[in-house]
């Protein structure tokens, strides 16, 4: 069986020029387990949002192509979906089409002032893994990406 890093990899390879053809962005795929059934999430986007019958298009499009290339030994189940408003920002590629847009910071560890959110931060710069934002009370800050638990869209977003 490939590894989870090697599955997703081999997924995303697949997916993202049939996300093209559809017309859509591929957002993120991941390959979790849950309870005692594996779940294969393909998230999708395009300009004006993610319609259910885009998610219809690229589970239906993706479905031989996942076949053929045979990349996970187990049973699964094949989730398509929009990354939805509070999405979680992961690769390069997401801070690039984020910039100046507000989001949501958890870390692992508290920082030196004991806090472990920030809300409503604007993103101002990203570059290897490091980002700089703007706070509420307008001073800037610059986390590790590798200290946080996740970064998310504002969904207060305007």
């Amino acid at each position: 069986m490939a590894s989870k890093g090697n599955t997703v990899s081999i997924v995303w390879d697949i997916a993202e020029p049939i996300a093209k053809e559809l017309g859509l962005t591929l957002w993120d795929v991941r390959f979790v387990k849950e309870g005692a059934s594996w779940y294969l999430r393909v998230f999708i986007d395009k300009e004006g949002g993610v319609g259910i019958n885009d998610c219809v298009d690229m589970s239906h499009a993706l479905n031989d192509p996942l076949d053929e290339a045979d990349p996970i030994d187990q049973s699964y189940c094949l989730e398509v979906s929009s990354p939805g408003i509070e999405r979680e920002l992961k690769r390069d590629i997401h801070f690039e089409k984020m910039m100046g847009r507000k989001i949501n910071i958890r870390l692992i560890r508290p920082d030196e002032n004991k806090q472990k959110e920030f809300n409503h931060a604007v993103l101002k710069h990203y570059e290897n893994g490091i980002i700089t934002v703007v706070l509420e009370d307008e001073s800037e800050k610059t986390f590790d990406k590798k200290e946080t638990a996740w970064i998310k869209l504002d969904d207060f977003e305007d």
